[in-house]
């Protein structure tokens, strides 16, 4: 079973030249806030929380993206910071660029029938929080890396000196933003704890340890 989005009826009628040539140009490969609301995607039960986690975490700076892998309790399982290269707007790259730290953080799901596990995108950026061309870019890449690795499609996050929003959804809020003091660890954002090991031979060795 592969996972994603269904190709438009017009997609499915465009002939193999349309298709090139909407390979070929990179504002084909983005999405609208329009056309990412309607695709389905999974609500953050506290955007909030998980926004002020990944800022305290990574403490990003502008040109600064953040994708991140929840479990299905919005607790976060893994996570990774890299700086974006000056380039113009391509959904393609940015998917290869999120597909790459994703592979690099965490083994991937493709073996699952139905994903489990949900990957976020945090971006912070100059401007404000207006939809922008690159905005679209790291949308359309994030549904994409998501699908090659098993994960289903999370929430894309801009994070601006004016605060975060939640593109899409409407949601947002003036802390944090790009100026501010990183906040104390969120509970749902903690480290797992380490595994527990069981059986006799596990306990000797834990009180002699502990001696």
């Amino acid at each position: 079973m592969t996972f994603g989005f269904a190709p438009s009826s017009a997609a499915s009628t465009s002939s193999p030249a349309d298709l090139s040539a909407a390979s070929a140009n990179p504002l084909a490969r983005m999405l609208e806030p329009a056309e990412w609301a309607a695709a389905g995607i999974p609500l953050l039960s506290n955007p909030r929380e998980v926004v002020s986690g990944l800022h305290t975490r990574h403490r990003p700076k502008p040109a600064t993206a953040i994708v991140a892998v929840l479990d299905p309790d919005e607790r976060l399982r893994a996570s990774a910071s890299f700086t974006r290269r000056p380039a113009p707007a391509d959904g393609w790259m940015s998917r290869n660029v999120l597909l790459a730290q994703l592979r690099r953080v965490i083994p991937h799901d493709l073996r699952r029938r139905t994903p489990v596990r949900t990957a976020v995108l945090l971006y912070c950026r100059e401007g404000d929080a207006r939809w922008t061309e690159e905005d679209g870019a790291w949308m359309w890449g994030l549904r994409d890396a998501c699908t090659l690795h098993g994960l289903r499609c999370g929430a894309y996050i801009t994070l601006t000196r004016d605060g975060w929003q939640v593109i899409g959804e409407g949601r947002g809020g003036r802390r944090p933003n790009v100026d501010s003091a990183p906040e104390p660890f969120a509970t749902s954002e903690a480290p797992p704890p380490p595994p527990r090991t069981g059986g006799a031979v596990s306990e000797v060795l834990r009180r002699a340890a502990a001696r």
